[in-house]
């Protein structure tokens, strides 16, 4: 039994940030070691890392993934484009097809819209036609014209960005650069891997003088980061999967890395965990398919570190493969041993939420003394808020 009240805590509606600080790197920087807490901006970061670090950072970037269709009847019905039908397809792949496609998404005034009846909508020359491929399963098929232009780029001139509901308003056109990081490159997440949002050339380049090394990942963020746990015992909680693509050589760079690892944002984070636990799972099952399950980690016996990353990298060159793309649901509960993280960079997140539980699992009861401290000194919470570094060895 995990009791969530025990990861719940007063977050008062003012502290939930709407928008961003400019610049970037002028945001709150909370550091947290075992001997104190320490209050910073996040352009010292670079000074507040151990010597020898690795960074790692997902340069997934964020789809304008809601669409507004009128129905004949005058209503108007939201799709919210979650990713590919087709859960193998590579997410980013399956954006670029032209023409046409299907994908899953969430549906505001479904209920309007009949199994046969195409929906139709103009942006600016694009000509958008919509029905569902499956209507059971949210499944929709989407055809336009002109066909030469790709699903992301139809959304980038008609979608609008999906903020997080505890925001709390309409999305702007500064979103479009806000919500995304510097460093964003892979479009496919529905939501910012927020930690990153601070980052700034200028950090990067301290960073770069200080031999801090960086390496960028993808975990597409799916709707489902932001569903709360509705069981009193986080036990019980259907953990949601994310699309996560590796290469060779980001395997390789963690093979050689002799200092700390420290992801930046709970994605980087569940992605790491993940390779190791995938790593562990080719042990037993040299062919297995590349999919982490919410328990795996309290049932597969651990492996080394090495032996862990060894074991996928083995697996790519058997298949003559340098990219690989998986799902992960992943869970972190209090009590997880971190495997290949050794600290985070994370942003201040809902009370009673996963999230909660993953930075628990890192720091122990301390999260409350990381919490309070926050909320004692004017730090901005959620997505748009202020950002901390946790480092707990």
């Amino acid at each position: 039994m995990i009791s969530m009240d025990t990861y719940n805590y007063a977050l008062p509606d003012e502290r939930i940030a709407r928008f961003p600080v400019q610049p970037r790197d002028t945001s709150k920087l909370l550091v947290y070691r075992k001997n104190g807490i320490e209050h910073r901006h996040f352009y010292e970061l670079p000074g507040m890392l151990p010597s020898g670090s690795l960074l790692v950072l997902n340069e997934t970037r964020v789809v304008p993934a809601r669409l507004f269709l009128q129905h004949p009847k005058g209503k108007s019905i939201e799709v919210f484009v979650l990713g590919p039908a087709d859960p193998e397809l590579n997410t980013h792949l399956a954006l670029q097809q032209k023409g046409e496609g299907i994908f899953q998404c969430l549906i505001g005034g479904r209920r309007l819209w009949k199994n046969g009846e195409t929906l139709k909508a103009v942006f600016e020359g694009i000509t958008l036609h919509c029905r569902f491929a499956e209507r059971d399963n949210n499944h929709v098929h989407f055809s336009w014209e002109p066909a030469s232009m790709s699903f992301a780029e139809l959304l980038e001139h008609a979608g609008n960005i999906p903020l997080p509901p505890y925001i709390n308003r309409e999305w702007e056109e500064s979103d479009r650069e806000t919500y995304q990081t510097v460093y964003s490159r892979l479009g496919g997440s529905v939501a910012a891997p927020t930690a990153g949002l601070h980052f700034t050339p200028e950090v990067f380049e301290a960073l770069r003088l200080k031999n801090i090394g960086t390496l960028y990942t993808t975990l597409h963020v799916g709707a489902g980061t932001f569903m709360p746990v509705k069981t009193e015992n986080a036990l019980e909680h259907t953990m949601h999967s994310e699309q996560i693509v590796i290469n060779t050589q980001m395997l390789q760079t963690l093979l050689q890395q002799k200092g700390p690892v420290i992801p930046a944002g709970t994605t980087s984070c569940r992605l790491l965990e993940s390779i190791y636990w995938f790593g562990v799972k080719l042990q037993q099952e040299p062919d297995a398919a590349f999919r982490i399950y919410q328990n795996d980690a309290y049932t597969l016996q651990p492996l080394s570190r090495e032996n862990a990353l060894n074991n996928v990298l083995e697996a790519m060159q058997r298949k003559q493969i340098t990219e690989w793309t998986g799902h992960s649901a992943l869970y972190i509960l209090p009590g997880y041993t971190y495997r290949l993280a050794d600290g985070l960079i994370t942003n201040f997140h809902q009370p009673r939420s996963t999230l909660l539980l993953l930075v628990s699992a890192l720091i122990g009861d301390d999260w409350k003394k990381v919490y309070t401290s926050a909320l004692d000194n004017g730090y901005r919470f959620l997505s748009y808020g202020d950002s901390s570094l946790l480092l707990p060895k």
